[in-house]
């Protein structure tokens, strides 16, 4: 297996799929989008700035029922442009530009979806028994992004620094629980427990690692922060995030 490289951080000025977007900071990067034909959607909460002329809606995901259920949002917020729209997440780590080319399909671990072009289909996976066990968690949900409408970008948010391991047919590789950031569809992944034991009266643990199997890419996350706290940021950001927050509030309340 080739040792997984770091993914670069210096792209500051690119265009692809009708728009333009600059990537700029070290520690908290801020994703800037110039739009123009293209929409853009988001997580309402990272919206960091728009310029006044950029008008801000609410889309609703497919599956929403379901998606409520699994404590994910049902729906995200949409940039329109012409004019200049920023992002940023809250904490340190990379943003990473991933261009799909038409038919092209993305899986992503949940809450590190930034923004996207709107022109793919967002779905989600719930994916039984690969959390951590130290949680107390039964599974975690996936992002699926695929590209039905031409070309289509999705940027995304790496906790700590981001490095991509490329494997061949049949390769494998053991990743801790929270160490993963995306893959390609692939690539298999599956739950792979180890018992430990402490010698201390007999006792012991367990670990869970997730196995990815290739061939395909698999980017790897160096810091990890817990699924569950993340959708708890997003809850309290829902309920202070201002005029987005009242009319997201509203809207879950009128769909119970």
């Amino acid at each position: 297996m080739h040792i997984p490289e770091p993914i670069r951080t210096d792209i500051h000025d690119e265009s692809f799929a009708g728009v333009t977007y600059h990537i700029r900071g070290q520690l908290v990067p801020e994703l800037q989008i110039e739009l123009s034909d293209r929409n853009v959607m988001h997580e309402h909460h990272v919206l960091l700035w728009k310029e006044t002329q950029v008008n801000i809606e609410l889309k609703k995901l497919p599956g929403g029922v379901k998606r409520k259920i699994a404590g994910l949002d049902f729906f995200v917020t949409r940039a329109i442009g012409p004019g200049r729209v920023a992002f940023s997440r809250d904490s340190p780590g990379q943003c990473i530009p991933l261009h799909l080319q038409v038919g092209q399909e993305l899986h992503v671990r949940e809450h590190q979806f930034v923004a996207a072009t709107d022109n793919l289909d967002y779905t989600f996976e719930r994916i039984k028994g690969v959390r951590n066990m130290l949680f107390g968690g039964s599974g975690l949900f996936i992002d699926k992004f695929r590209a039905t409408d031409g070309d289509a970008l999705v940027w995304l948010h790496g906790h700590g620094n981001v490095f991509l391991v490329s494997l061949s047919d049949g390769e494998q590789i053991d990743v801790e629980a929270g160490g993963w950031l995306y893959k390609d569809p692939t690539v298999k992944l599956e739950a792979v427990t180890m018992g430990l034991k402490t010698g201390l009266f007999g006792g012991g643990g367990k670990l869970t690692w997730n196995r990815f199997t290739g061939p395909g890419q698999l980017a790897l996350q160096t810091m990890f922060i817990n699924p569950i706290e993340a959708g708890e940021t997003q809850a309290g950001a829902a309920a202070t995030g201002g005029v987005a927050g009242a009319l997201i509030g509203g809207l879950a309340r009128g769909g119970e």
